[in-house]
């Protein structure tokens, strides 16, 4: 007695199989689609998920599972063989042996190169769902692909360390240049002209200042008092620097008494100088000769020092509608005698010569040959080019002679010297 083996018959698996045709041909699509080949290894592979990603070789999504395959094209398609070989090549050492002969001593690289068997892919849009069959193959070279990679930024990295190491040292060289170029910057740049102090223009704060002092209707309006001299100047008074005007006595002394505090606050700047006011000359030539006039005006203990120990003396000379200048020089030994007309007056220089040697005797004790003195017209003289600039060139001479500098103004300066004498007397200060 013989029993039959379990499991279906031969007729059984044969309706079986034919039932399956049947069904497999009733599937949609099943002439132009074909569902993806099973994975090797029933196992999902989760890990390289991110090396992919980062390395840009594909899909994320893996196609161990039928139910995620996604008809999308991939950015760069790899059919999973390729994919698992990839996987593989970086979680896995690679073998001692590389496939291909690599002589001794040669330095291996890392190259992973997927390579197209089917050449040119050209599907048509509207094939674009059907699946993209690639055949490739890896070629692993010796060292693992992140190596290579981390060795080429590496390279990357030190290249531009070098270039910022050369532009640091270009910047040290181009700032030690800088400070050799500082210090040569003097001799190769010509100086910059620097405006001489008696010709420093006036601010706008002190031109308005000037111009109301000038311009206003109270003329007994005090505007500057010099208690030292006792000197009271009014609007009326002031008035006398502007344009067309004769120079007053009360604007000339109190502008010598400024004078001669400047010296006293500046020695060092400053020669060292006797200024008499304009009443001096008019005193001592009352009557012809008149020493004894003038005698108590130059006593020390009320200036503080003699006579014949200053380097210039100015005396000036009012000549009924004139104003002139005498220089006592002792420094030079000579007698001075400044007109802007460019006149000479020798009898002025004589009687000046005379009261000198007076002067000495009586203070000092000494006798003095003020007959061997030179007496002197000073020529080459900036003159006046009108009739009432006078008192101003006047007072010009001695502010220049008293700061030792040379007569470098002229009658076009005569404006900005009325201005700036008003702005002095008002601010009681000599500049």
């Amino acid at each position: 007695t013989s029993s039959a083996a379990p499991g279906p018959n031969s007729s059984t698996a044969f309706a079986s199989t034919s039932s399956s045709s049947s069904a497999f041909s009733l599937l949609p699509h099943s002439r132009h689609r074909r569902l993806p080949p099973p994975p090797p290894v029933q196992r999902s592979i989760h890990a390289p998920l991110r090396r992919i990603r980062a390395f840009r070789l594909g899909n994320t999504r893996s196609n161990s599972d039928p139910s995620s395959y996604s008809p999308s094209p991939l950015p760069q398609p790899l059919g999973l063989d390729q994919y698992v070989d990839l996987v593989n090549s970086v979680t896995h050492p690679p073998p001692l042996t590389p496939p291909a002969y690599v002589p001794r001593g040669a330095k291996a690289t890392v190259e992973v190169v997927a390579v197209d068997d089917l050449g040119d892919i050209k599907q048509d849009e509207e094939e674009r769902d059907e699946e993209d069959e690639v055949k490739g193959e890896v070629v692993v070279r010796k060292v693992p692909l992140y190596k290579d990679l981390y060795e080429a930024s590496s390279r990357q990295r030190d290249h531009r360390l070098g270039i910022l190491e050369f532009e640091v040292r270009l910047a040290e060289k181009g700032r030690l240049g800088l400070e050799g170029l500082n210090e040569a910057r003097p001799q190769i740049t010509p100086n910059k002209k620097v405006v001489p102090e008696p010709f420093v223009p006036l601010t706008d704060k002190d031109e308005d200042s000037v111009r109301r002092a000038l311009g206003g209707k109270n003329r007994r309006e005090i505007l500057s008092e010099h208690k030292a001299s006792n000197i009271v100047i009014t609007r009326e008074i002031l008035q006398c620097l502007n344009d067309k005007h004769w120079l007053n006595d009360e604007v000339i002394n109190l502008y010598l008494e400024l004078l001669k505090e400047r010296e006293l606050r500046e020695p060092s700047k400053f020669i060292k100088c006797h200024f008499f006011n304009t009443f001096f000359y008019k005193k001592l030539i009352n009557g012809g000769y008149d020493y004894k006039a003038v005698r108590r005006w130059t006593m020390k203990r009320k200036l503080g020092y003699n006579l014949i120990d200053c380097d210039e003396i100015f005396v000036p000379i009012h000549k009924e509608v004139h104003w002139c200048l005498a220089i006592i020089n002792i420094r030079d030994k000579k007698f001075q005698y400044l007109d802007s007309l460019g006149s000479m007056d020798m009898k002025a220089l004589k009687i000046i010569a005379r009261y000198l040697g007076d002067e000495v005797k009586d203070k000092n004790g000494k006798q003095i040959d003020v007959l061997s003195w030179k007496h002197e017209g000073v020529q080459n003289l900036p003159l006046q080019e009108n009739g009432w600039d006078c008192g101003m060139f006047m007072l010009k001479y001695i502010d220049f002679h008293s700061r030792d500098m040379g007569l470098t103004f002229g009658q076009k300066h005569m404006p900005y010297f009325r201005q700036r004498t008003a702005k002095e007397i008002l601010n009681l200060r000599a500049g």
